[in-house]
């Protein structure tokens, strides 16, 4: 008798902890989120790292310290610096990869993290592994989910810069590793479906005007742009995104 009170006093404990648990996971990114919203995101990666330590395989939390990562460090100066917040950035996907490789977001993520790392590698060996690793995850995420939003510019965004690389680039990468060609109009198929999935996405529509604009439809350009200069300000990074957007519009006018 009284080794089963002590068990069943065990399992309470055992109960009550993994309710704190979740409830402490909960409030973080429930802050976490309240700073993006501010626009303060090396706050909310604090907040989203914090999750993460408490809860390794908490996907949503991997998956924003891997944007907010990327975010942050597209924005520095520095290359150094760059790719430092790239590589930790890497350390996120990865981690999320391993709770759940069959998980479409942390495919995404992964594939998010190879592409901002072209940014800043120098050697066309290195170029195309990430270009190839880019491919490679995005179409793992689209192949688990096809209505991942950001999986589908990442998509659209690979075969814009595949088909926009200079020309002498293009040629010793694709010369030296093979890669598979870029596609304008697949880039603009992935941007449009991201666009019906994620009506807010500033980025996409600035990429995808810039499709529209290498493809010289400027009919769609147009409609494109006079859209993104009216959307919400909903990142850090909106304003100056709708700024290039608005400076594109005015060109045409």
């Amino acid at each position: 008798m009284v080794f089963k009170m002590k068990f069943i006093l065990s399992l309470l404990f055992c109960a009550s902890c993994i309710f704190v648990h979740a409830q402490d996971v909960n409030t973080l990114l429930k802050e976490a989120s309240n700073f993006e919203k501010q626009f303060k995101e090396p706050e909310a990666l604090e907040k989203y790292r914090q999750a993460v330590y408490i809860d390794e395989k908490n996907i949503p939390a991997l998956v924003k310290c891997t944007e907010l990562n990327c975010s942050i460090g597209a924005r520095q100066t520095d290359k150094n610096a760059k790719n430092n917040y790239y590589q930790l950035a890497k350390t996120f996907a990865e981690k999320a990869l391993s709770a759940d490789a069959a998980n479409a977001d942390a495919n995404y993520a992964m594939a998010l993290v190879e592409n901002k790392m072209i940014e800043t590698a120098t050697e066309n060996k290195e170029i195309a592994d990430h270009i190839r690793q880019t491919k490679l995850y995005v179409d793992k995420a689209l192949a688990i989910n096809p209505d991942q939003s950001k999986a589908n510019y990442i998509a659209g965004k690979w075969h814009y810069e595949m088909s926009n690389l200079n020309w002498l680039k293009k040629a010793a990468v694709k010369a030296l590793y093979g890669l598979p060609k870029g596609d304008i109009d697949s880039a603009i198929i992935y941007m449009e479906k991201c666009k019906t999935l994620d009506q807010y996405f500033v980025r996409n529509y600035l990429d995808l005007a810039k499709a529209y604009q290498y493809k010289q439809q400027p009919a769609k350009e147009m409609d494109v742009l006079k859209k993104l200069v009216k959307l919400p300000t909903r990142t850090a990074d909106d304003v100056a995104l709708k700024q290039e957007g608005e400076k594109m519009l005015n060109e045409m006018l």
